[in-house]
């Protein structure tokens, strides 16, 4: 009985090591081309949740948090690295957006990191949105949304009503604005890199 349990535990052994042999090394995803910054339970399952999917069908890589991020991520450190890699960022407004503080704290690093930010105002104008002040909110971190949410008002973005809107135009005119300035931004980093080389090889 002793041989018999010990033979089956040296065979379930070897296939754990066999298994384990087999597993590839996971691969960090691809840099972020878009990230889509929106509060997730107003339009997750509408404008941010086609957008992710109509990109994704170009071959880009979006970010949207409900479907780049597994059980077991750290939050900000998955989402403002995101960020940083990203070429553009897409501010989707919903009316209770800036209840959240995570929304709050993606467009203020979007716009810290400088990065091209296309508003989408969904179901609200512009004049509208405002940071309020819970009293839980650190002072330094109500300043920097602040700053960032009037950056992103003043900003020319999109505006739609998810009620009387024509869908189709509305995610056709959103996607070519993204393309656009995914095109424009890779332009400016070639001639940035150009630049860069030129002078290098200038003052040798």
């Amino acid at each position: 009985m002793q041989q018999r349990s010990a033979s089956a535990a040296k065979t379930l052994c070897r296939k754990i090591l066999n298994h384990h042999n087999q597993i590839q090394p996971l691969r960090r995803p691809p840099p972020c081309d878009v990230f889509i910054n929106h509060r997730c339970i107003d339009t997750k399952r509408t404008i941010s949740g086609l957008l992710f999917n109509h990109l994704s069908g170009l071959g880009l890589h979006p970010f949207l948090d409900s479907k780049n991020m597994k059980p077991g991520d750290r939050l900000f450190d998955n989402i403002d690295r995101a960020i940083h890699e990203s070429k553009v960022g897409v501010a989707v407004f919903s009316p209770r957006y800036c209840e959240s503080y995570f929304c709050l704290h993606e467009l203020a690093l979007l716009m810290e990191t400088k990065k091209r930010v296309i508003p989408i105002f969904c179901d609200v104008k512009p004049s509208q949105l405002h940071v309020k002040d819970n009293g839980l909110c650190p002072g330094k971190d109500l300043q920097r949304f602040t700053y960032a949410l009037e950056e992103a008002k003043y900003t020319v973005g999109l505006t739609f009503d998810t009620i009387e809107g024509d869908w189709s135009q509305f995610l056709k005119t959103a996607m070519d604005a993204v393309v656009h300035n995914l095109i424009e931004v890779d332009a400016e980093e070639t001639h940035k890199h150009h630049r860069g080389y030129f002078m290098k090889n200038y003052y040798r």
